[in-house]
């Protein structure tokens, strides 16, 4: 509040400029966090950005690695790789689909397939393995679909 000049004779910083700097200090400490998309396993989110650029441009050759063996995907449920940031579920025997690992509220990567959904811890959203559409709220929309491809008993994103 006060503008009048400290003991020593210089003028005290004003409430203003001490929060415009403090702001300034974490925008630029928040823009420093994001890093560039050079950065390889910063955070998960650039992986998957990563995964996604590799699909696009592989050529056709055929997927990539082994994710999974049909074996290890129960019918009726699904199992979680997070690495990979994708769920993969078979919700009737020899049906196997993919969805993100990101629930569509905030972001939070899902936990659990029970009960025939695919659950997120952080707010109780729940997804259905057939389709990846919302079972229960607040998720706004269905989790997106990822591509996979079954060959023999080896699954692999496509």
């Amino acid at each position: 509040m006060s503008t009048s000049p400290n003991p020593a004779g210089s003028p005290s910083p004003t409430r203003r400029t001490v929060v415009a700097a403090v702001g300034a200090a974490g925008l630029a400490a928040a823009l420093v966090a994001c890093g560039s998309e050079d950065d390889k396993g910063s955070s998960e989110e650039p992986a998957g950005e990563a995964s996604e650029k590799e699909e696009g441009g592989g050529g056709g050759g055929g997927g990539g690695a082994v994710l999974a063996r049909t074996a290890d995907i129960p019918v009726g449920g699904g199992k979680i790789f997070k690495d990979e940031n994708v769920v993969v579920t078979q919700p009737t025997k020899g049906e196997f689909k993919a969805f993100s690992n990101r629930c569509t509220h905030k972001g939070c990567p899902v936990t659990s397939v029970e009960g025939g959904t695919i659950n997120c811890p952080c707010h109780g959203s729940k997804f259905d393995i057939t389709d990846g559409s919302v079972k229960q709220n607040p998720a706004p929309k269905p989790l997106p679909a990822t591509k996979i491809t079954v060959e023999g008993d080896s699954i692999k994103l496509a």
